[in-house]
């Protein structure tokens, strides 16, 4: 595992990789900006812009001149194989949908692996100016949010009960067969459900606002980040039977897996109650 001064060099570093993805980003938010459609992993419309393309090739950039032996897997530009335990993991713009239709629930997720372990994540909103920082590795575990009032330590919320909870996903159409089934359970069970969050809902599980993020079909690119921001505020991320993520998952640019992301254990249990039906 890196030593607490890689650590913190880590964290700079991740820092710096999102102010160039910031300045790369916001020139073209709420602009006349180039899309293009991909061939989405269940099909419809999945859009590509000039920004996530350009926030990309930012980070990458910057990783190759700092750390060349450093390996590299992103959404838009494949993989970099590794030279070394260490390897970054890339969403540009995680919410492209919300980006392009003006909205400000999209962000930035960089990751970093050891051994196809996270260990640092950041998710950063550059429009709104909100950067949740995270790291958890065997001898250190902690969270920040820094905006312009300064950094602050981030702690997820208790919660006894799904009936209390906060449940969000991305979109209800997520979820195929049993798992809509499984899905649907929960949300009736819960206090409240939210949807088209994107990695900001998962923000939100840090910062003590939701208790539960719900959803499937997810690439290592769109995990990564998460995980140290979420366990570093306390919460824990699993898959639907309620497992960790392996380090294959990470490793493998084309894998997918069912997530839930919760700041208290306790309505997770009950929830993966239902999803554990619809586990893969």
């Amino acid at each position: 595992m890196p030593s607490a001064a890689d650590l913190a060099a880590f964290r700079a570093f991740a820092d710096a990789l999102a102010d160039a993805a910031r300045a790369a980003i916001l020139p073209h938010f709420r602009a006349d900006v180039a899309i293009t459609a991909k061939d989405g992993p269940r099909g419809g419309f999945d859009p590509v812009t000039a920004a996530d393309h350009a926030a990309e090739q930012s980070i990458r950039r910057l990783i190759e001149e700092r750390y060349p032996d450093h390996g590299i897997i992103g959404e838009e530009f494949g993989e970099k194989p590794a030279r070394s335990p260490y390897r970054w993991v890339l969403d540009p713009i995680d919410g492209t949908r919300a980006f392009i239709a003006g909205l400000p629930l999209w962000g930035v997720l960089i990751g970093l692996t050891f051994e196809n372990r996270p260990i640092l994540g950041v998710i950063d909103q550059p429009y709104i100016g909100e950067r949740f920082l995270g790291w958890t590795t065997a001898g250190a575990r902690g969270a920040t949010l820094t905006t312009a009032a300064g950094a602050a330590p981030l702690k997820t919320r208790a919660c006894e009960t799904l009936t209390n909870a906060i449940i969000a996903t991305t979109d209800a159409k997520l979820f195929d067969g049993a798992e809509a089934g499984g899905f649907e359970q929960v949300r009736q069970t819960a206090k409240l459900a939210r949807y088209g969050c994107d990695c900001y809902a998962y923000a939100m599980v840090a910062l003590g606002g939701i208790d539960l993020v719900i959803e499937s079909g997810l690439a290592p690119w769109d995990v990564a980040a998460l995980v140290p921001v979420i366990e570093g505020a306390g919460g824990e991320v699993t898959d639907w039977r309620g497992r960790a993520l392996t380090p294959d998952f990470f490793a493998q640019p084309n894998a997918r897996a069912q997530i839930v992301a919760a700041g208290d254990p306790r309505p997770r249990d009950e929830a993966l109650v239902a999803l554990r039906r619809a586990a893969k």
